[in-house]
């Protein structure tokens, strides 16, 4: 049942209602207690967030929702458990009318502020007769450990691997940005932002993944952008991520080398967790895709590369890792039938998704191959990095069929004219005041940074 249709029997809800919601995999007495007291304030109705929910905040959760809204349904003394697909409880007051509504005092502070601002601001009109109780929070050591316990085990290799294929099939439309350290890995890890749309229900946005570019690899440890730093150097780069983070890696993996070499590098991917390799369709010294035709560089052929395909998903271990092939044809002026035929050619091969990469800043020539493409394929997933056509949103690009798209530079550009300005500040001034504005307190970097 939803709120929709229960909201339906709303005459026949026994009152004073009371609501409260849940995103956990487990209860535990904390859970009971609050249970308990919330029951003696009413009819009971419990809301259980959706799988898509969750995901959009947290991370992807371990036990879908109908196994955890199970767990609520078997608890004496609950009249009703609902899905609630949005972290927002704008529906719940608007189609329920509960005349409680119940939470931890946990949500005053940190990440779930801005939702009980709307929960007051809602309760507050005209109209509406609800009230918001809080219990305090359960600090107990042994409920924390048990949270920790499920993300430990989320960012596990096998959990974690698994989590790309899940968030596509409950997502239309997956995010992911550029990571190429620790500290980067925990920013797209926990940056989260509320929508602030007026009369709507808040939402809240955050990357779904993490791409580990070859070129933010390299531009990191000073190198060009030519395949020059080894797999050896770039898979650590993925354990240092992976040692802080949670969220499924999709790793840049250039060309793929030589098809004898590509299918080490898938196990050792699938081994570590990533989710995703991409390898273009090029051969040769490696030149950056931006300069186009600008630069020498040369198309691999389609039967060699669906070579290089059958030869990755052959080696690969697990149905959960996924080989995506990367297309130049728009890249090196071929035209959008040259892509479509070896997008065709690429997914008979076995590859589990397609990228189409453009330098345009008119998007209307991939807006052709994607749409060419769907009528062909509706079930490949596609994947876009628009680092050239920027002002075009995700939705636009959902609407052109469009499932994850990559920002696949921006953390390591934003970071660079921040430290050159610091740098030439303290230069200038021969001393570090002026520079202050531009750097975040250590005591802020350092909450960032988990302690297990």
């Amino acid at each position: 049942m939803n709120l929709h249709e229960l909201g339906l029997e709303l005459d026949a809800l026994p009152r004073p209602l009371v609501y409260m919601c849940f995103s956990t995999s487990i209860i535990h007495g904390g859970h009971i207690a609050i249970l308990k007291k919330a029951q003696q304030l009413g009819t009971l109705v419990v809301g259980v967030l959706s799988d898509e929910a969750i995901a959009s905040c947290k991370y992807y959760p371990i036990v879908p929702f109908e196994e955890r809204k199970k767990l609520f349904e078997n608890l004496n003394g609950i009249y009703r458990v609902v899905e609630q697909d949005t972290w927002s409880y704008r529906d719940v007051i608007c189609q329920l009318k509960p005349d409680f509504i119940v939470h931890g005092d946990d949500w005053q502070q940190g990440f779930q502020q801005p939702l009980r601002v709307e929960v007051l601001e809602l309760l507050a009109q005209p109209g509406t007769p609800g009230k918001l109780i809080e219990f305090p929070y359960s600090h107990d050591e042994k409920y924390a450990e048990l949270d920790n316990f499920f993300l430990r085990q989320s960012a596990l290799p096998d959990m974690r691997r698994a989590k790309l294929r899940k968030l596509l099939a409950l997502k239309p439309c997956l995010t992911a940005i550029e990571v190429h350290n620790g500290i980067t890995g925990l920013i797209a890890e926990q940056t989260k932002v509320f929508s602030e749309e007026p009369n709507q229900p808040k939402t809240i946005a955050q990357f779904d993944a993490m791409w580990v570019s070859s070129l933010c690899d390299s531009t990191a440890k000073g190198k060009p952008d030519i395949e020059l730093v080894d797999m050896t150097s770039r898979f650590n780069t993925i354990t240092e991520i992976t040692e802080v983070t949670t969220k499924p890696i999709i790793f840049d993996g250039d060309t793929g080398g030589l098809n004898e070499h590509f299918v080490y590098t898938v196990r050792s991917l699938e081994r570590m967790g990533v989710s995703m390799v991409i390898i273009e369709d090029k051969v040769g010294l490696k030149k950056n895709s931006l300069f186009g035709t600008e630069v020498k560089q040369e198309q691999d052929s389609i039967e060699h590369f669906c070579d290089k395909i059958r030869a990755g998903k052959k080696a690969q271990r697990t149905r959960d890792f996924m080989i995506c092939a990367r297309i130049e044809s728009l890249i090196l002026e071929q035209g959008v039938d040259d892509a479509l035929a070896r997008a065709q050619a690429y997914v008979a091969a076995g590859a589990d998704a397609i990228m189409i990469h453009a330098r345009k800043h008119d998007p209307a020539e991939l807006f052709e191959f994607t749409d060419r493409f769907r009528e062909l394929n509706h079930q490949t997933p596609l994947v876009a990095v628009p680092t050239a056509y920027s002002q075009v949103t995700e939705q636009e690009l959902q609407q052109h069929g469009i499932n994850i798209v990559i920002y696949a530079n921006h953390l390591m550009r934003a970071g660079i004219p921040a430290m050159q300005q610091a740098a030439a500040s303290i230069l200038k001034h021969h001393r570090a005041l002026e520079a202050e504005p531009l750097c975040m307190p250590f005591r802020d970097i350092i909450t960032m940074i988990p302690e297990e």
